[in-house]
């Protein structure tokens, strides 16, 4: 029999590799003769860039750049092994993880760390980058990724402003001579699981503003900066994407990304999929196991379970899926596409003991799915 692993990661207790290993374990207990092929998957968001780079036989590059409020560090990104393609996350370099939370301040951070990124990428003659953008700590359109590239923004007076927040209503015009020209002969993908417009109600600054750290008057600052930034950059550029599905992401990063880098924004699940060539695996598959953390209605739109269910009910290969916390009932799975769902956990505990003994309820449960599943089978 064919099995093919794919998970997410279990937040706060396994990575993707590691359910993995315990699902595999657990296979084999059952039926030690399994061919199985275990695939580590994500949704766009932490760890996508690992993990493509694992699958593209690459490496880890480290470069120096600037964090989110100017200050040097040390983020990596991952280089594919025929050297044509970065998997870059853009929290690594102006994520919101990189401060403290009284540091927090939209007004004043900048995603200029990220376009240092893409230039160091770019100096390795690359020629697709495929940027993640979730866990950002900015609300600044991009700006700062476009002014690492070469990009000016001016106001009124013809000054120079700084790449952040509280830049977006000065910028009055945009020169984009100086942009790094290699831009134009690099394909960019970016990875964006949310479909928020630029601004508005429903826009990057009053829906995520929040939890970087901005005060209500604030939101209403950088919202205001936002409409300015589509106005003056849709100018500039012939087109406005600001209501384009995904231009809020990142505080803005999205719309960023398609204005200066001419960028195709794809959810995470899909991208990671392509790059792995999972049609292929899925088709040879006789059932396909998966998994993350916590299944609930948000796993139902464009998570990776979502993405393995439709692909599974394309080939009509079964799906079984297994998680920390079940929080669907039996008719949204099935309407989801999913053969068989099951919650890891055995007994009541807490979340500390069932963290703790994560690896072994993933094997356990698997062992019984599969027993399960090809009852009919000697093991």
């Amino acid at each position: 029999m064919n099995i093919l692993i794919a998970p997410d990661k279990f937040r706060g207790s396994l990575e993707a590799a590691q359910v993995c290993r315990a699902v595999e374990e657990g296979v084999l207990l059952a039926f030690p003769d399994a061919n199985v092929t275990s695939l580590p998957l994500a949704d766009g968001g932490e760890g996508t860039s690992e993990i493509l780079t694992r699958q593209a036989g690459g490496a880890r590059i480290s470069a120096t750049v600037s964090d989110p409020l100017g200050r040097r560090v040390i983020a990596d990104y991952g280089l594919s092994k025929d050297g044509e393609t970065a998997f870059i996350e853009m929290a690594a370099a102006s994520g919101l993880a990189l401060l403290q939370s009284n540091e927090r301040n939209p007004l004043l951070t900048s995603t200029f760390g990220t376009g240092e990124l893409i230039k160091d990428a770019l100096d390795r003659k690359v020629k697709k980058v495929i940027l993640g953008i979730g866990g950002s700590a900015t609300t600044e359109g991009g700006i700062g990724m476009a002014a690492a590239l070469g990009c000016r923004f001016y106001d009124q007076n013809g000054q120079l402003l700084s790449p952040n927040g509280q830049s977006l209503s000065l910028i009055h015009s945009i020169d984009i001579s100086d942009i790094d020209k290699r831009v134009d002969d690099t394909e960019f993908i970016v990875a964006c699981d949310v479909t928020n417009p630029l601004y508005g109600s429903w826009g990057a600054a009053y829906v995520y503003g929040p939890q970087k750290g901005a005060d209500p008057a604030m939101v209403e600052i950088l919202d205001e900066g936002l409409k300015n930034l589509a106005k003056v950059a849709s100018a500039a550029f012939g087109t406005d994407v600001s209501d384009e599905p995904g231009a809020g992401a990142a505080g803005g990063l999205g719309a960023g990304c398609m204005w200066f880098l001419h960028a195709v924004l794809k959810d995470g699940v899909s991208i990671v999929m392509e790059q792995s060539n999972m049609s292929s695996l899925v088709e040879q598959a006789d059932l396909v196991i998966t998994g993350e953390g916590k299944v609930d209605e948000q796993t139902l739109n464009g998570k990776v379970v979502k993405g393995l269910a439709d692909l599974c009910g394309r080939y009509q290969v079964p799906l079984a899926v297994i998680c920390g916390t079940l929080q669907i009932t039996p008719e949204q799975c099935r309407d989801a596409g999913m053969t068989y769902a099951i919650s890891v956990l055995n007994r009541p505990m807490n979340l500390e003991t069932a963290q703790r003994e994560a690896f072994v309820l993933v094997k356990d449960a698997t062992f019984h799915l599969m027993r399960l599943f090809f009852s009919n089978r000697k093991g």
